[in-house]
């Protein structure tokens, strides 16, 4: 679906998920993550870049286990310390990943996957159209609850410091792997909240498409 397609949609209320591709699973269960390898940081960084073609094949299992770690795994079990910086370690940013399948939230606890809408809510994910077709969005969530010891006018920018945190993760992930992503903010925000469910405490700050490179 073409940009101008989604705008028309979203003027009348019509912009949508797509049903799901397969059987959604309730659960997904993520391989361990490999924690070792991987460029240098300085070559990962060399090698950083947004690009937007992508292949539609889905990710590697091991790919994606890794990639969701890096973003927003725990790194240090011992106080549930995770890969991305949070004040006042309020950890409010939820990892919501859009694949075919479904939509699903991440826990970084248990390093699993859990179903959180039966539909393909990719293309709803931005404008763009390659969107569509790549094999997962991530979209980035605010949740205010957890927020409670931050002032009500400090809670979106922490947490939009905290989401481009977890992005740059992302970024250097793909990089040293040879994988396309791009981060985006151009997208229907009520579209997008109703596809996900979302509630009045969560707040929709980002989106990034990943992918094999086309």
């Amino acid at each position: 679906m073409n940009t101008l397609t989604k705008l028309a949609l979203g003027l009348i209320d019509q912009f949508k998920p797509l049903p799901a591709i397969g059987q959604s699973a309730k659960t997904l269960m993520l391989l361990p993550p490999t924690r070792s390898g991987g460029k240098p940081l300085m070559e990962a960084l060399l090698a950083r870049q947004s690009q937007r073609k992508f292949s539609e094949a889905p990710l590697d299992p091991q790919i994606l286990s890794d990639l969701l770690w890096a973003a927003a795994g725990v790194n240090r079990s011992e106080h549930g310390g995770r890969t991305f910086p949070s004040a006042m370690n309020a950890q409010e940013v939820l990892l919501y990943v859009a694949m075919p399948v479904g939509l699903f939230l991440y826990d970084a606890t248990l390093h699993t996957l859990g179903l959180t809408v039966a539909s393909d809510v990719r293309r709803v994910t931005g404008n763009q159209d390659f969107v569509d077709k790549a094999p997962m969005d991530l979209v980035f969530v605010a949740d205010h609850t957890r927020m409670k010891l931050i002032p009500v006018a400090q809670r979106e920018s922490f947490a939009s410091v905290a989401a481009g945190a977890m992005a740059q993760n992302v970024y250097l992930y793909c990089a040293s792997k040879g994988l396309s992503t791009v981060l985006r903010a151009w997208f229907d925000r009520q579209a997008l909240s109703q596809a996900m469910g979302l509630s009045t405490d969560h707040q929709l700050l980002l989106s990034q498409t990943v992918g094999e490179r086309a």
